[in-house]
């Protein structure tokens, strides 16, 4: 019974590695009954920090801790997008990233109960991931990748869609972390406005955005499925005059019938059909 126990000790090792979390629906799945659980929990092999969810003491919590541990359980994986893309990629100095920011993910099923449940770490806050129309549109590719030399993320392969995502890699052991580019990045703040972000924040958002993709640029704009999303964006981008807004092929992104109106009584853009801030040109 004691090499049973050691042997079962030892798979808990492996299917939960130091750092992550598992639900208890999970463990329960992998051969943990519930009885096992609370023995593990008593000789401190394990820690329940919230209800419903465990891990392996000795490293902190950290909120890649939660983003990483969703990805094992759920297919697919929620991914880090909107403004907090933009904040990890370095482009939004104005509001770094800190343990008052919330933490933005998207994903198809909604994020379990716990995960806002663990003390002291940022509030997740969970999208609906609907803007873009295709069925992979929120999947990282599945394709070899070479580590970017001297940075955290993977370089890209050949194709430009690859779902608007990339991989962060993460921890001790390089967990993958499903991140919105910077190109999705932008376009699911924009569907936010004006809801719950600014026309404002959007237009400084995209000022530090230089070096944007016109080839991924393109294929997000024809894939994404709000009217809204497209017309603003493309009526901010070209007010920045970046190079890569010359780039893009637009042959293919349709921008529906009718106005769309950000700001009652704002400034109509007539090119884009939508009204935007009145005093957006004075701030350029």
């Amino acid at each position: 019974m004691g090499s049973e126990k050691f042997s079962k000790l030892n798979a808990l090792q492996a299917d939960l590695p130091s750092g992550l979390l598992a639900s208890a629906a999970w463990l329960r799945k992998k051969g943990y009954s519930d009885q096992l659980l609370r023995k593990y929990k008593q000789g401190k092999w394990l820690e329940r920090p919230a209800r419903g969810v465990y891990h392996r003491p000795g490293l902190p919590l950290k909120w890649q801790s939660v983003v990483a541990s969703p990805a094992r359980e759920m297919d697919p994986p929620p991914h880090i997008g909107g403004i907090t893309a933009i904040e990890l990629q370095g482009r939004a100095h104005f509001v770094p990233l800190g343990k008052d920011r919330p933490v933005h993910l998207w994903g198809e099923a909604r994020l379990p109960s716990w995960v806002n449940a663990l003390p002291g770490l940022p509030r997740f806050v969970f999208h609906k991931d609907s803007l873009f129309k295709s069925a992979d549109a929120g999947r990282v590719a599945t394709v070899p990748v070479a580590k970017e030399q001297g940075g955290p993320f993977d370089t890209l392969s050949n194709d430009a869609l690859r779902g608007g995502l990339d991989v962060l890699r993460w921890g001790e052991w390089d967990w993958e972390l499903p991140i919105s580019t910077l190109e999705r990045a932008i376009l699911e703040v924009l569907d936010d406005v004006p809801q719950h972000e600014t026309v404002e924040h959007a237009k400084l958002l995209l000022e530090n955005l230089r070096a944007l993709s016109p080839r991924r640029l393109s294929v997000l704009l024809e894939d994404c499925a709000s009217i809204k999303v497209k017309r603003l964006f493309l009526a901010l981008a070209e007010r920045q005059n970046h190079a890569w807004f010359e780039a893009l092929d637009l042959g293919r992104v349709t921008l529906g019938a009718g106005k769309r109106v950000l700001e009652p009584g704002g400034k109509y853009d007539a090119k884009y059909r939508i009204t935007l801030p009145r005093d957006i040109d004075d701030r350029y």
